[in-house]
């Protein structure tokens, strides 16, 4: 990992599901890691700000106003913005086609990589219809989610007092589901079909809370991750190679760059 008085520069990033809004937001994470890195594109893909939580209860700090200005200031110093709402943030998909601040409103794009490849960007809750989650996956609100994020909250909070680093329960109690695995794998299958229809490269997504790169069928499937669980972003180097950075194993191997995968 660079030294905390260099920044990390790519092509582009792409980070979704970071739910401003709700307690389990890793607005501290994503802070840091919107204050390393330079690039010429950013997506925001979906559930950046979590309007389900906020109609149910108000919560908001000074912290989630600082994640939007470093959004805004990268957008004023030549990135260029764009913002795919999600499923939690559908208000905005009202604001579609219009740019704000120098951010870019679209419910979808293509994204043209460095050696040419075209990837779709999508959030991807419009595919929960075809894959038909088991209940603990179907929405982010769902009872067994919540809990397992509170739990996670704790269990940091006990880990930090120890002296230990950020580690998230809840991705390994997810991955303990067996009917969870499966429906992350027809996610996939989904995406990657949806990309191959439109005679695309790939797909680039999130909303399942999952980082991944892999091929489907021949097609490059992309998820970015979350910053709740994870803290997990997708970004692009100058030469059209992706890489998945998990910012939390960053943060426990400083002296290294840990990445997930590569394509």
């Amino acid at each position: 990992m660079p030294p905390r008085d260099q920044k990390i520069r790519v092509r582009s990033v792409f980070v979704s599901d970071i739910h401003l809004g709700t307690r389990g937001a890793r607005s501290d994470m994503l802070l840091d890691f919107l204050d390393r890195v330079e690039c010429e594109h950013l997506y925001l893909v979906g559930d950046v700000i979590d309007g389900w939580r906020l109609r149910k209860t108000w919560y908001w700090h000074a912290e989630f106003d600082a994640v939007m200005r470093a959004v805004l200031d990268l957008a004023q110093r030549g990135t260029a913005v764009t913002y795919i709402p999600g499923n939690h943030d559908e208000m905005f998909r009202e604001w579609l086609g219009l740019e704000i601040a120098g951010v870019k409103l679209r419910r979808e794009a293509v994204h043209e990589g460095a050696d040419g490849r075209q990837f779709l960007v999508i959030h991807g809750d419009e595919f929960d219809g075809v894959i038909r989650y088991a209940k603990f996956l179907a929405y982010l609100g769902d009872w067994a989610y919540d809990t397992a994020l509170v739990l996670n909250r704790w269990f940091n909070l006990a880990r930090r007092k120890l002296g230990y680093p950020y580690w998230s329960l809840s991705q390994w109690l997810k991955r303990q589901v067996k009917e969870a695995v499966k429906a992350i794998d027809r996610f996939e299958v989904a995406l990657a079909g949806e990309a191959r229809r439109r005679g695309l490269d790939g797909v680039i997504c999130g909303h399942i809370h999952h980082a991944e790169m892999r091929l489907v069928n021949g097609v490059m499937y992309m998820n970015d991750g979350d910053w709740v669980e994870s803290c997990t972003a997708l970004v692009e180097h100058a030469d059209g190679r992706f890489e998945l950075l998990d910012w939390a194993a960053m943060q426990r191997a400083p002296k290294r760059l840990p990445v997930a995968q590569t394509a």
